[in-house]
């Protein structure tokens, strides 16, 4: 859905960008978090009542790479909804965003990924207007590096500058792209937040796109309990990979001895919150030591550790979601 961002503003203060990948083609590098807030936020996470870890941590390049063959297989149905649209309405998206005017539009992305699906409504603009700049946010460097090399051999005239960084320390730099702006939230990632940090992650937004910015959400509406829990534990076991992918990554930066055999995948519908929930859920009692964290964590048979959220929305919800920054649906796909 198309919703021109009419009550924009400036933000006044942004926390710093990690790393920007300047010129087109440039080798992205670095790693895909600073390790003093990976070791804060599993600390938070592990050391709690009710054990979680960061849905950010999933993608390291072995994670991007899984979540990569997630999208292909038959059971995700997101990702193959989504491709159908731009598919077959790029241009009336295009139009929509453009709201009469013949000036260019500058696209930024949250969550951008290796931005398969993006490219075609990239190449609608570049059909449209002959050129078309690409801020391109997300958390894996590796999927950024993808998309960039791809996006330079497939699709030329599209002026990409990836950026390494979570959402919300991304506003400053999307301050600086030049209207018109088109910003893309997609994938139903949106449903990966709370209402409430939805909403502060939307505010957060309005205030840093320039007025007559246009803002494209993807959002996956509820269906059967049937049909949308197998899209997270799908029968080859690739969302299960991706799930323990976790604890591999932990082993690895944080010096921790988890033994991912010793864990099982779980997904499950929460009809009360309305949401697919992922866990990591422990087989027998034991304990994981974690030397960066200087501590050691128990694990009692069957406890779980939540690792993801994707709320599932109805028209109402989506809505009000969007009420709640005074913003107003136009147009939906």
């Amino acid at each position: 859905m198309v919703l021109p961002d009419a009550h924009a503003g400036r933000a006044e203060h942004r926390r710093p960008h990690r790393l920007l990948a300047r010129r087109r083609g440039e080798a992205v590098s670095g790693t895909d978090g600073d390790d003093t807030i990976v070791q804060r936020d599993v600390a938070r996470g592990l050391l709690g009542p009710q054990k979680s870890l960061p849905a950010y941590l999933f993608y390291d390049a072995a994670g991007s790479e899984l979540y990569e063959q997630i999208t292909t297989l038959p059971e995700y149905y997101p990702t193959r909804a989504e491709r159908s649209i731009f598919a077959t309405q790029a241009a009336d998206i295009v139009a929509a965003a453009a709201l009469g005017s013949p000036d260019p539009l500058n696209v930024i992305e949250l969550g951008a990924g290796t931005a398969t699906k993006t490219q075609l409504l990239l190449e609608a603009l570049v059909e449209r207007q002959g050129a078309c700049d690409f801020l391109a946010i997300d958390v894996s460097s590796s999927a950024l590096g993808e998309a960039v090399a791809r996006l330079g051999r497939e699709a030329p005239r599209v002026r990409v500058r990836p950026l390494v960084a979570h959402h919300e320390e991304a506003m400053a730099e999307i301050e600086r792209v030049a209207p018109r702006q088109l910003a893309l939230f997609i994938g139903s990632s949106i449903g990966n937040y709370t209402d409430e940090e939805a909403t502060r992650l939307l505010r957060q937004l309005r205030l840093s796109l320039r007025p007559g910015a246009a803002f494209l959400l993807g959002t996956d509406l509820r269906k059967s309990p049937e049909r949308m829990v197998p899209a997270y534990d799908d029968a080859q076991g690739v969302t299960a990979a991706f799930n323990l992918n976790l604890l591999v990554r932990l082993n690895r930066e944080l010096g921790a001895d988890f033994d991912p055999a010793a864990f099982r995948h779980v997904a499950l519908w929460n009809p009360e919150r309305s949401r697919i929930e992922m866990h990591l859920e422990s087989r027998r009692a034991q304990d994981v030591q974690l030397p960066a964290l200087h501590t050691r964590v128990h694990f009692g048979a069957g406890e779980r550790i939540h690792t993801e959220s994707s709320v599932k929305y109805d028209e109402a919800h989506v809505d009000r979601l969007l009420a709640a920054e005074a913003r107003g649906r136009e147009r939906t796909f």
